[in-house]
């Protein structure tokens, strides 16, 4: 039997997972990654331990089947977006840590830019916002800040890539410098009506067009992975940034369908098929992919908070041991005796797009507990989630079902508070891990182990449907309650 591994490089670990045909899980493994913070929102990887990380969690996976590698057939990348890599063309050598993704370090950029003028035109030709969020400002604050970065990448020398790029380029040995419509519409220098980086983009950052991949659809021969490094030439066949693999994965076939991925941070993708929507109410429009007969779009949302918050509660406020437990605590109580948790502890993102914004905690009283902090931590993610749903409710005329996964996801307290608040029904399927298995079922895709998506959508894939159970009156009256929490902590800084 063929197999595909799937290699999802993510913010907090490199994950590999071995796939059969039927798109089950056969074996996995997963490495570390850690983030330093050298300033208040710097946020920076190594990104040479990008690359070892997911080439050790592949070799395990190996390891632990011991299956020689010729008997994989493709393999998929999926990756942590928007995170901004340079590198040396001559030796191949990261020249400055990864800048990830969360990181704010150009905001001032943002605001020179802004200053000028150029946010509605540079959101009419990208479908982002002119945010510190995306890779283009990331890319020039390093040149900015680094006059030897500078006169290199004047001189033809260097080299940009996301996630994605910087894995093919090692993986292939060095040979392949390419990236995909998915990750490309998330660098504020792909124009999204032609599929291509624009030069006057570029030039907009002051970046060097010398320094951008070839922008290939996200399904297709990338090239092959060195024999050297897993012990056989195995073809590499897709690469999604996690997002659109996750929607990819959730089998997100059809214009409306909508997914939430619930990790660090909590991400909204509604599948829009070949017209890309503009959003009226502060979402953006990007690709989903390129299966190589033209783009498919989404409309997206991205909370820059959820899971992240529970990870706060435990590593930095030291209320829980653990996620289990700050669910425990959460059941043990009906609500959140009023208290509200507003995680906004690096600025808002989708739908309010507030970046000066910093978390609180309202409604306090002498009679809110542990158990009560936790419940309003789980509301929170709901609420931020449903910030989002509502916004997109708008764009598209309605909603139907919410497919949801990630780690998170996995709570039943989280799925049925999502349902309730947004009255819709919430799908979550038995394996909540389905950006690895969207970039195994594109990568089988592309190597024709699948003739189409029709024959992806009918895996059997097992499910849990969670209905809502709020009136209509007591949602209204949770949003509301919800929207003047928003509307304080944006007051504080302003």
């Amino acid at each position: 039997m063929p197999y595909i591994l799937a290699l999802d490089q993510g913010t907090h670990a490199s994950r590999a997972v071995l796939y059969d045909l039927s798109g089950a899980p056969v074996a996995q493994a997963a490495r570390p990654l850690a983030s330093s913070y050298p300033r208040p929102g710097y946020v920076e990887q190594d990104a040479e331990e990008i690359f070892q990380s997911q080439l050790d969690a592949a070799r395990a996976v190996l390891a632990k089947t011991q299956l020689p590698a010729s008997e994989i057939v493709a393999i998929g990348i999926a990756n942590q977006r928007e995170t901004t890599i340079v590198w040396d063309a001559r030796s191949g050598s990261a020249r400055a840590p990864a800048i990830v993704w969360q990181c704010r370090r150009s905001a001032e950029i943002c605001e020179e830019l802004r200053h000028d003028g150029i946010e509605d035109a540079l959101r009419e030709r990208t479908g982002l916002l002119l945010d510190p969020y995306f890779s283009a400002t990331k890319l020039a604050w390093l040149l900015r800040h680094d006059a030897a970065l500078r006169e290199d990448a004047a001189a033809g020398h260097l080299r940009f890539g996301t996630v994605d790029s910087w894995l093919l380029y090692r993986l292939s040995g060095r040979m392949v410098h390419a990236t995909d419509p998915s990750n490309a519409s998330r660098t504020l220098l792909m124009d999204l009506a032609q599929g291509r980086f624009a030069r006057d983009l570029a030039d907009l950052f002051s970046l060097p067009v010398s320094m951008l991949p070839e922008i290939r659809p996200s399904v297709g021969a990338f090239g092959t992975v060195d024999p050297s490094l897993l012990g056989a030439p195995i073809p590499v066949t897709a690469m999604l940034g996690d997002q659109q693999a996750a929607l990819f994965g959730q089998r997100c076939f059809r214009p409306g369908d909508v997914k939430t991925t619930y990790g660090t941070g909590a991400f909204l993708l509604a599948q829009t098929g070949r017209q890309a929507v503009r959003s009226r109410t502060g979402l953006l429009t990007t690709v989903a992919w390129d299966l190589g007969d033209g783009p498919f779009y989404a409309l997206e949302g991205s909370v820059f908070l959820a899971g992240g918050i529970l990870e706060w509660l435990q590593a930095e406020v030291g209320l829980v041991a653990s996620a289990a437990e700050a669910e425990e605590l959460a059941r043990a109580v009906p609500d959140a005796g009023g208290a509200l948790l507003v995680p906004a502890h690096a600025g808002l993102g989708a739908p309010h797009w507030d970046p000066g914004a910093r978390g609180a905690i309202l409604g306090l009283t002498h009679g809110t507990t542990k158990a009560h902090l936790a419940r309003a931590a789980f509301d929170a993610i709901a609420y931020r989630t449903d910030d989002v749903l509502s916004a997109m409710a708008q764009d598209l005329g309605g909603l139907q079902d919410l497919r949801i996964d990630g780690g998170v996801a996995q709570s039943d307290l989280l799925a049925q508070l999502q349902a309730d608040l947004s009255g819709c029904a919430v799908v979550r399927p038995l394996d909540v891990e389905t950006t690895a298995r969207g970039a195994a079922l594109a990568a089988g895709l592309g190597a024709g182990l699948f003739e189409s998506l029709e024959a992806i959508a009918h895996l059997p894939v097992p499910e849990r449907r969670f209905t809502p159970h709020l009136s209509v009156a007591a949602r209204s009256g949770l949003r509301a309650r919800w929207r003047e929490a928003i509307a304080a902590v944006r007051l504080l800084h302003s």
